[in-house]
């Protein structure tokens, strides 16, 4: 999907869309409904959807010290909405100017002027420009004037509170990825390259892939079952260890994948790891064989869980 840059005033080349508005860190259930009225809503004119952003996080301008890490890199959140059916991804860095545009401006500005919206679509709790002064009315109110209609989408509620990022990352650092893959309607991922490592996993008969992660945000520390997938490759069963590898006097926190029935190099590939479940905490072991005799354990724990059946094919790259 395309990613375009814009600036304020400027003519994105977005031929009348229908534009939703938000951080979309995660994509998660609640942007999907954003996405999904904005899909219908130019549904009768056939035009392009655009997902207008901001980069960095307002946050990170407005108040650093608080800002939250972000669940997915720019280039992941692009994937995900374009393969639910946006056109583009608008992106509007925000700045401390940025910051203090009225809402006039940034609707004039930046909606009309540089996406050229047609239809917006945003939260029934949006807001925006400087102090978070506009709202939804307002917001009405300038698109007529402007050219374009509005649609508030009510919060998507689950578990009786609004779907939230803050919410599945409360989720991630409790080690709950089940949960969390409940609000984002799939499972929580995280991409890296596969780096060389001490080559212990292979030592003691179970290989590993040490991956150097993208992402800001990891789930609490443990062994999870997971799916793990080179780009265009089907995803292969794992059993994954994010920790700190505390048997062999490990410091940094670090991702190690064993993919199920698989002989292969994967040094210096695209790995992304799924995590589906967590299976027990990390913790340290007496001696290597012990560690060896629970990894096994972890293994069949994750084929229960990824209903993989043993055999599922031994080859050389994903």
């Amino acid at each position: 999907m395309q990613i375009v840059r814009i600036a304020p005033g400027t003519p994105a080349g977005f031929v009348r869309p229908a534009v939703t508005v938000g951080n979309f860190d995660g994509v998660h259930r609640g942007h999907q409904a954003l996405l999904s009225a904005a899909l219908a809503r130019n549904g009768e004119d056939a035009g392009p959807v655009v997902v207008l952003t901001f980069d960095p996080h307002p946050s990170r301008i407005l108040q650093a010290e608080r800002a939250p890490a972000a669940l997915m890199t720019l280039a992941q959140k692009a994937e995900v909405l374009g393969e639910m059916g946006a056109s583009a991804l608008a992106v509007l860095p925000f700045t401390a100017e940025t910051a203090q545009a009225s809402p006039e401006s940034f609707a004039r500005d930046v909606l009309a002027a540089a996406v050229g919206a047609r239809h917006v679509v945003v939260g029934e709790t949006f807001r925006f420009g400087a102090s978070r002064s506009g709202d939804v009315g307002g917001l009405v109110r300038l698109g007529r004037d402007l050219g374009f209609d509005v649609l508030a989408v009510p919060a998507l509620v689950a578990g009786g509170t609004a779907i939230s990022s803050s919410r599945i990352r409360q989720l991630l650092g409790r080690g709950d990825v089940a949960g969390a893959a409940e609000l984002l309607g799939r499972g929580y991922f995280v991409d890296g390259t596969v780096v060389k490592g001490d080559g212990r996993g292979r030592t003691i008969g179970i290989p590993t892939a040490n991956v150097a992660t993208e992402n800001e945000v990891l789930p609490l520390s443990g062994v999870y079952a997971c799916r793990a997938r080179t780009p265009g490759a089907a995803p292969r069963s794992g059993v994954a260890n994010l920790g700190h590898r505390p048997t062999f006097g490990g410091k940094a926190l670090g991702l190690e994948v064993h993919l199920l029935d698989f002989d292969g190099d994967l040094y210096g590939q695209e790995l992304r790891v799924t995590f589906v479940e967590r299976l027990r905490e990390e913790r340290a072991f007496a001696s290597a064989a012990d560690l060896v005799k629970q990894i096994g354990d972890d293994i069949q724990e994750a084929r229960r869980h990824l209903h993989a059946a043993p055999g599922e094919g031994r080859v050389v790259g994903l």
